[in-house]
Parts: C-alpha cells; structure tokens; sequence
C-alpha cells in the first residue's frame, strides 16, 4: 500500500503547486493613483477614438480666391504657397453697323505666376495675349488679329480671413497694368491703368454656402500709336456672387454685376451702364488643382450717346455675352 501511494501524493503535490502558480497576484496600486479597473480601460478607449474622429473631421477651410466666378474672393494665402494660372475672358456681341451678318469676339488670355512672400500677402505677375475678330460693328474698323497685350502686377493683401467661428474676409487688391491694345476698338497703343479692388466674402454658412463681392475702380490714361488721339477712360464696377457646395468639391450659384463706363480718367462723363447676371462654377480636381468657368450675360444697360436713346443695353464700352474661364495649379 505504501509504494502504491507514493506516486498520488507526488502528483497531489505537484497539482498544488501548478494552482498556487496560476493565481493571478493582486494589482498593488501606485501612491496617489487608484487601481485601473476593466471600465476605466473601456472609457480611455472611447476617448482615444472621440480624439481621433475630431482629427479626422478637422478639415482645411475652402479656399474663397477662386470660388466666385469674375467676382474674387478675399483669401491671399501663406507664406511659400505659389500658384500658375492660365485665365481666358471671352467678349462676345456689339451693334451691327447695317445690314448682313456681324461678328465681335475678343479673347483676352493672361499667363500669371502668384506667390506670398508673408502670411496673407501675395503678388503675382501677368503676361496678357488677345486674340480678336470684329466686323462690321457699328463705330469701329474691321480687324482680325492676335498679339501679345502687355503686362501687369497685382499686389493683395488680407485684412480679415474667414472662418466657421469668424465668418467674414476681407482684402484689398491693386492692379497696375500695361496694355498696348484699346480695349474696346483694337487699335494699337499704349495705354496704362491702375484697377484698385475691395474684396469682401462671407461665410453665410459654414462650409456650405458662400456670398462675395467686389467694389472697383480703374483709371486708364495714353495714347494711341501712329500719333493718334489721347485715351482717357475708367471704370466702376460692383460684382456680387452667392455660391453653394453641389458636390464634396464643387461649387455653384448666380452672380451678378453692375457696370458703368467712363470718359476721364475721374469718372467724368458716363458712356454706358450695364448690368449683368449668369452662373459661376468651381471645381477642385484635387487640394492644389482647380477650376472656374463663369458666364455674364447683360440684361439691362444704355449707352449715354443720345444717338442712342432707346436703344436696349449698354454696348459702346461692355459686350452682351461675357465667358471666364481660370485654370490653376498651386505649388
């Protein structure tokens, strides 16, 4: 009998051992820090992800430079940002000059390169080129042509920059430019003007629904080649644009824009006034990759040549049909 017990109580022994072993030992609490218990880890969890999910849906607001159409928005950008434009604005329709078929179509093409040497300051530099084709067009020669238009700068600064808590933006642009091309008639010469612009945007609702305006002026003082007469003019202009997000990164809505043309350089003696209204879309193809088409059309004007009195629109300083069309890459 007792060689047959032997081996159970070696075994019991052992058995005992392996239990005391698997016992897990109590948590012995840190001074000044309570034992962590199973839902104080369940409630740090939750809160890592509440962490992580307000990281993810921290999203970089829209950029409003761009977003308007004709209409420009307030935003300058940061410092070290750069940007290449390509920006074609196409003028469409005048007064027949008698009977048979008329054309007027102008496209203006500017080639320009932005940078901010600071924070919500930029400068860009611009080549224009101009492609042109009007015939009998009442006031003016029949011409066919495409050249180089000169050159401008435009300096912008950013007083106020918009966001969800802060929904206003507010900048200030000046256009110096040289351009060796009337405008409106085509001929050659050597014109300079200074457009000086107030851009206001606001958020009217966080990242879903924009409202922009503009306030302009421009003086533009030379001389046409071929020793031909002075050229004094300028311009006011008052844009308004209300876009909304159609898509995760395109935007859509009207714009409006009130124009009036003048002899002088010091809006001396009114020539025209127009009002104009159309769509203005942006899209983003990607976060540096975007563009903005845009249509204005006139829907109300009057030129002040009294031969004109009763005639409908204002066509001797703006066209019927305006088309944008901007291209950018930022960088």
């Amino acid at each position: 009998m007792s060689g047959s017990t032997k081996p159970v109580r070696r075994m019991s022994a052992a058995a005992g051992i392996l239990l005391a072993l698997s016992v897990p030992a109590p948590v012995r609490a840190e001074p000044g820090r309570k034992p962590e218990t199973a839902q104080d880890g369940a409630r740090d969890a939750d809160q890592d992800k509440a962490e992580t999910s307000d990281k993810g849906s921290d999203k970089k607001d829209v950029d409003t430079e761009h977003l308007f159409g004709f209409t420009e928005g307030s935003d300058a950008g940061e410092k070290g940002e750069q940007e290449a434009v390509i920006d074609t604005v196409t003028r469409i329709g005048k007064r027949r000059d008698g009977p048979g078929s008329s054309t007027y179509r102008v496209l203006d093409t500017r080639f320009a390169y932005q940078f901010n040497p600071i924070d919500k300051l930029s400068i860009e530099f611009s080549a224009f080129g101009a492609l042109r084709r009007q015939r009998n067009i009442l006031d003016l020669d029949d011409k066919s042509y495409g050249t180089f238009d000169g050159v401008s700068m435009e300096v912008k600064y950013q007083f106020l920059k918009a966001s969800k808590e802060q929904p206003l933006g507010l900048a200030v642009e000046v256009r110096p430019r040289f351009t060796r091309i009337l405008p409106v008639e085509g001929n050659g010469a050597d014109i300079f003007d200074i457009e000086s612009l107030l851009q206001l945007d606001v958020q009217v609702v966080p990242d879903k629904l924009w409202y922009g305006s503009n306030v302009s002026f421009e003086p533009a003082a030379g001389r046409q080649r071929g020793g031909g007469p002075g050229y004094r003019s300028s311009t006011f202009l008052w844009s308004n644009a209300l876009v909304g997000r159609v898509g995760e990164n395109t935007y859509l809505g009207p714009e409006v824009r009130y124009l009036r043309g003048y002899e002088g350089t010091f809006l001396n003696r009114l020539e025209s006034e127009a009002l104009t209204m159309g769509p203005a879309l942006h899209h983003r193809f990607t976060e540096k990759i975007w563009l903005t088409v845009a249509y204005a059309g006139q829907i109300w004007g009057r030129d002040a040549d009294p031969a004109l009195a009763g005639r409908a629109l204002g066509l001797n300083q703006f066209e019927r049909h305006n088309v944008r069309v901007k291209f950018g890459m930022e960088f």
